[in-house]
């Protein structure tokens, strides 16, 4: 029995079952037998649906709602009836701001001060959400809400992330009753690696089709929706649509682009100037902001050379057209709440970026980001960039834009994504929409915001106390501010008064309108920067209660504030966890060097047919050193498809069969395939076949000889000039007896199982590679296994 759900106490959770009292009575058909009839638990009858759309590598300047030249109309219809927050802040990442937005928050006092690849044992780093933060998901639910996640989950860390889980830490285990979407930080819009709660999906449509992942998420989120309302309608919803756009790769069907064929010809300088007038126009800035200039570590429009440009302008046109588009679908969203009728009574978030604008595409941008991520920038030449110029935006391709372009998508600020000292990494904008909640609409709130706001927010406007237990752990208070006071109250006085900002050791402090920064690292070099030590790095001072874009650094002539500031934001940085401050970025790859747990030890590791949707990390990594990769395989006569591959059309390698004949492709880049096979065909019966990759080391994304073996005796050789130092892809992952979404090698189609049976692959790296007989006897088999007991 439970008592009414609006008298309810519902700090501890779950709500404690209550035990009957009175008489008990022997026979049910007593007329003095008495039972309370079952009431599930239900939040307050107040309770809204919520909506929480949370886009991705979105500056302040991009969308229309706040200046911007993208078209944004379902952003401009909900600020049409509902609230524009200008002051409104995330962490300046992707898995910090998602972390502390679900929690309520630091994203420190969460462990997750980096994104998950590369987490630390430090505890503001290691990417674990204490169970003493319950997510605000698990609180809803626990409150009578259905729940449900559809995009992007960048919160599990990288050792939990294979098909075997463990699950706490995936979306049906934070609280989400339903998930679709993917793990991790960015997904190929066109060939994704999808879940359905933790079974992995494949899309049931190829880009010809006219798949995109869009369009698929939100035909799932307004199915899910519908399927709540007309089942439980008595129960408010909390759905978190969190897709991966407009995070590379940039991928839009072609005739979005074509509505801005030509629109950004004049650059990114006049660009600029252009939105800042914007902004001023609507409101969104006030009239007297300073537009801060161009860092000089950026060059100007007219420095980049004319053989470039088309490619830049190309870059510009598909980022343009994956945001509009991206809005467009959650104006489907909307749509499916008015013709549910619940439309006025849903408290609706729409974050447009969790971050600033994304400066990871280097200067000239790339046809695949891989390459930076990589270190070998060099490979995408001007001439190479010409020759891929219509293929921008579409499935081949996994582009990025130029940093001259993130820039001017954080106007009027500083800075971009990663640079948690400045606006322009921190600063997004953020509209709410509640019609039933509030009375204001079409107006601008300027109270100081930030993402850990929204969880006490919506609890408030549930009506939800913040709970002090959840399954039986006392609870650390959330650590943000409800917005609701503003809701109504364009006047009133912030109430989040203090907060800091910290990534890559990009720091700074905000307090009372007075931000204390520094800026340490470069957002576009991701490895091999000659940083500066921390007690080195210059602090700048900004009053932003007169100067709205900090575009004047007062540090020279109020030092006293500015000391008083540095003081506060070591203060916020104990409390929080910061400590120690980590520059590193490529060091924190390796889980030796950082202490987090490897899902995969050694260097040997078996596989077994039917393996798949196989990350990175679940994978031994064959990268930077000599490798071997065994199988044993029965074959028919025509024996074709493939025995393992791992990465997809981006980079990657995959060893498999074609016309009877054994063959080795390795994929560096997309910009170049090497391939090696043989010319024996491979007979029927049961078969050890082999490859061996002789690294030309020592060094980082050296090439080196591969050579084919069947049974023992070698059927073809060649070379490999260099191969992906790093990572072949963020997304794309290794299978075993067929490759699905987009291919490593283009010699084969989709399906392209083997034909046969694959019994198991044998991955082996270093001197464990090593066989003077090219061939695993049972004997070497068994030792193997011996040695892993």
């Amino acid at each position: 029995m439970q008592p009414n759900e609006d008298a309810m106490r519902r700090d501890v959770l779950p709500v404690p079952d209550r035990a009957p009292v009175g008489l008990v009575t022997y026979d049910a058909k007593d007329p003095d037998t008495r039972h309370e009839p079952i009431r599930p638990i239900r939040p307050p009858s107040t309770a809204p649906n919520v909506l929480v759309v949370l886009l991705d590598d979105v500056g302040f300047g991009a969308s229309s709602a706040f200046g911007g030249v993208i078209a944004t109309p379902h952003a401009e219809r909900l600020a049409s009836a509902g609230l524009k927050y200008n002051r409104f802040h995330t962490t300046a990442l992707c898995s910090p701001t998602r972390a502390a937005l679900l929690s309520g928050r630091n994203h420190h006092t969460v462990g997750m001060g980096g994104i998950t690849e590369i987490a630390t044992s430090a505890p503001g780093y290691d990417s674990r959400r204490p169970n003493t933060c319950a997510p605000l998901a698990e609180i809803l639910k626990l409150n009578g809400y259905s729940t449900a996640q559809f995009g992007k989950c960048h919160e599990v860390p990288v050792w939990e992330t294979s098909p075997l889980g463990p699950f706490d830490n995936w979306p049906t285990g934070s609280g989400f009753e339903y998930f679709y979407g993917f793990i991790g930080g960015e997904a190929h819009q066109f060939y994704p690696a999808l879940y359905e709660g933790t079974t992995p999906v494949e899309p049931d449509r190829t880009p010809e089709d006219g798949y995109h992942l869009m369009g698929d998420m939100t035909d799932k989120a307004i199915g899910w929706m519908r399927r709540q309302k007309s089942l439980m309608p008595d129960k408010p919803f909390f759905a978190y649509f969190a897709p991966g756009a407009t995070h590379a790769p940039h991928h839009v069907p072609a005739e979005w682009i074509d509505k801005y064929a030509g629109r950004f010809d004049a650059g990114w300088d006049v660009l600029r100037e252009e939105i800042f007038a914007q902004q001023k126009q609507i409101g969104v800035i006030p009239a007297d902001a300073q537009l801060t200039p161009r860092p000089a570590e950026i060059p100007a429009w007219d420095e980049m050379p004319d053989e470039l440009k088309p490619v830049l302008r190309r870059q510009m046109e598909v980022y343009a057209a994956f945001l509009e588009f991206t809005d467009h679908h959650v104006g489907r969203l909307l749509d499916a709440l008015e013709d549910l009728e619940v439309f006025e009574d849903t408290l609706i978030y729409y974050i447009i970026g969790d971050n600033g604008a994304s400066a990871e595409g280097t200067m000239n941008g790339t046809y695949n980001e891989m390459i930076n991520f990589n270190g070998a920038a060099a490979l995408e030449t001007p001439e190479f960039l010409m020759s891929k110029l219509a293929d921008f935006g579409g499935p081949d391709s996994y582009s990025h834009y130029s940093v001259g372009w993130a820039h001017a998508m954080d106007t009027p600020y500083q800075w971009t994504k990663q640079v948690a000292s400045h606006f322009g990494g921190t600063r997004n904008g953020a509209i709410v929409h509640w019609p039933r909640g509030f009375t204001a609409a079409g107006a601008v709130r300027s109270q100081f915001a930030h993402v850990i706001d929204v969880a006490p927010t919506i609890l408030e406007a549930a009506g939800l106390a913040e709970p002090t237990f959840v399954h039986g752990v006392q609870q650390t208070p959330m650590e943000g501010v409800s917005m609701r006071y503003s809701f109504d109250d364009g006047t009133a006085a912030d109430r989040h008064e203090t907060q800091y900002f910290e990534m890559f050791g990009n720091r700074g402090v905000y307090h009372r309108g007075w931000t204390a920064v520094t800026r340490h690292k470069t957002p576009w070099l991701l490895i091999g920067e000659d940083v500066p030590a921390f007690d080195d790095d210059v602090w700048e001072l900004y009053d932003t209660n007169t100067d709205w874009t900090q575009s004047e650094d007062l540090a020279q002539t109020h030092p006293e504030k500015l000391h008083e500031l540095q003081r506060l934001f070591l203060i916020e940085a104990v409390r929080h966890q910061v400590l120690p401050l980590d520059d590193r970025a490529a060091e924190r790859l390796s889980p030796e060097v950082s202490g987090r747990p490897q899902l995969v030890r050694g260097n040997r590791q078996r596989l077994y047919a039917g393996m798949g949707r196989l990350s990175e990390h679940s994978v031994v990594s064959i990268k930077n050193a000599s490798h071997a990769v065994t199988a044993e395989v029965t074959v028919e006569d025509d024996a074709h498809g493939v025995i393992i591959a791992q990465g997809g059309s981006i980079g990657g390698w995959t060893l498999y069969v074609k016309d009877g004949c054994l063959r080795y492709c390795y994929n560096l880049f997309g910009i170049h395939r090497f391939y090696v096979g043989s010319e024996t065909r491979l007979s029927a019966g049961r078969h050890q076949v082999r490859m061996e990759f002789d690294y030309e080391g020592p060094g980082l994304g050296k090439g080196g000889t591969v050579r084919l073996y069947v049974n023992g005796e070698e059927v073809g050789e060649g070379r490999v000039d260099a191969t992906a130092a790093m990572i072949f892809s963020a997304d794309d992952t290794c299978d075993v007896g067929r490759e699905d979404g987009a291919l490593v090698a283009d010699d084969y189609p989709v399906p392209n199982h083997f034909s046969g049976e694959v019994h198991w692959v044998e991955i082996a790296v270093g001197e464990d590679a090593q066989d003077a007989d090219h061939h695993l006897s049972p004997e070497e088999m068994l030792r193997i296994v011996l040695a892993r007991q």
